[in-house]
């Protein structure tokens, strides 16, 4: 016979759980998060579950169970590793009119605790028979779906207000975060950039208004203060809009400004960090950015204004004497200006260079070389950008690891 489902409201109300193991370290955090009065009776608990107990969020009361425990719950588990304890205290349970569930046998439980999941303002609770597995199976699929987007999100009683700048990531639609992808399918428009995960467009519903923000090196582009006009004019209509940025929105992608145009604006903003292409890029091609013994640390540097240029704030001449890695964004088309300026000022010609173009999508491709040879090298491969320029020798980490796994890799 199929379960009634009920949502029970614990908050100050006394839960019993009789047993100290891993089902009770696992129902517990569940039940506090409820605002439930738990109760352990057992001999003994687990580390986690002694956390709880100093923590004073848990009364143990360290014995084996008695007759006359389930005095005052409204809900009581019984989880010990034995069958015979677990039977008598549903049975005083229920005898006392107490709902009680018995994780180790689901026909004789009076109730079955479901496989659960929250996202946002909703709940998730799923039974499959008292099948625990495929309950919990069922629930990921049915959180996924809400987190991102595939269940109807923008029909949200709490619908979101405002501007969300949000970092899609380097590229892979898959590593945009889940807050990220919440917020894109409940936008009522999105200004995207070129960088930003195009794939996630076309999940966009038929009537929410995608606007193209593409600024094309050295081509056309979107004006900057344009930008944030329409950030600022669909907000003030009651639209929600996203701004769809590639990598994070703060790592060199004007995030601030747009922020400080809706602030000022007086239009509420939400920022949803983003995966970075400058980390994010070398790690997809087996390369650290740092290694214990080799680079304690790492440099990232936008080359849309290249050396030598009066506008330029970075300090090439630190840059060269830095032991550690470069990262350096935009810089395919001045990269000889870059390896001239870095040898200029005493970075060896043989630090290894790693240029990797489109990362984390199915057409990236990389070139390895060295400051003297990295020009040449992506000139003669047509490199293109997008692409990330990793100097270092950490290069060479990575072409250990691609070493090794093509030798244990059948």
């Amino acid at each position: 016979m199929a379960p009634y489902l009920l949502g029970l409201r614990l908050e100050g109300r006394r839960v019993l759980v009789v047993g100290g193991g891993r089902v009770a370290q696992r129902r517990v955090p569940a039940l506090l998060d409820a605002g439930a009065r738990v109760t352990i009776v057992s001999p003994s608990v687990t580390p986690a579950l002694d956390d709880l107990i100093a923590a004073g969020r848990v009364e143990w009361v360290r014995r084996p169970y008695q007759v006359g425990d389930c005095d005052g719950a409204w809900l009581v588990h019984a989880c010990t590793d034995r069958r015979e304890v677990n039977a008598a205290v549903a049975a005083e349970a229920e005898a006392k009119r107490i709902w009680c569930v018995r994780a180790d046998d689901r026909e004789a439980s009076a109730a079955w605790t479901p496989a659960t999941g929250r996202v946002g303002e909703v709940s998730v609770a799923v039974t499959a028979g008292g099948d625990p597995r495929r309950a919990a199976g069922i629930r990921d699929v049915v959180v996924g779906a809400l987190r991102d987007g595939t269940i109807d999100a923008r029909r949200h009683r709490a619908k979101p207000v405002g501007v969300a700048l949000v970092g899609g990531g380097p590229g892979d639609p898959g590593l945009i975060t889940v807050r990220g992808r919440q917020l894109l399918a409940q936008a009522d428009v999105v200004i995207a950039d070129r960088l930003a995960p195009r794939a996630l467009l076309d999940e966009l519903a038929p009537d929410v208004e995608l606007i193209d923000a593409a600024k094309v090196p050295y081509g056309r582009a979107l004006p900057q203060e344009k930008i944030n006009e329409l950030l600022v004019d669909r907000a003030r209509k009651g639209k929600f809009v996203v701004r769809l940025k590639g990598g994070d929105p703060f790592v060199f992608g004007r995030g601030a400004e747009e922020l400080l145009a809706c602030a000022r604006a007086g239009i509420p903003v939400t920022v949803v960090p983003g995966v970075t292409s400058a980390v994010a890029v070398p790690a997809a091609a087996g390369v650290p950015v740092t290694h214990r013994g080799l680079a304690q640390d790492f440099h990232v540097i936008s080359v849309h204004v290249p050396p030598g240029d009066p506008r330029s704030t970075v300090d090439w001449a630190g840059l060269a004497r830095s032991q550690g890695t470069l990262i350096l964004l935009m810089g395919v088309e001045r990269i000889s200006q870059v390896a001239d300026t870095l040898r200029q000022y005493g970075r060896s010609p043989d630090t290894p260079v790693m240029v990797v173009q489109d990362g984390t999508l199915p057409t990236q491709r990389s070139v390895r070389a060295t400051l003297s040879t990295v020009a040449e090298r992506v000139a003669a491969v047509g490199i293109r950008p997008p692409a990330v320029v990793i100097v270092g020798d950490v290069v060479n980490v990575g072409q250990e690891i691609e070493s090794v796994r093509a030798e244990r890799v059948p």
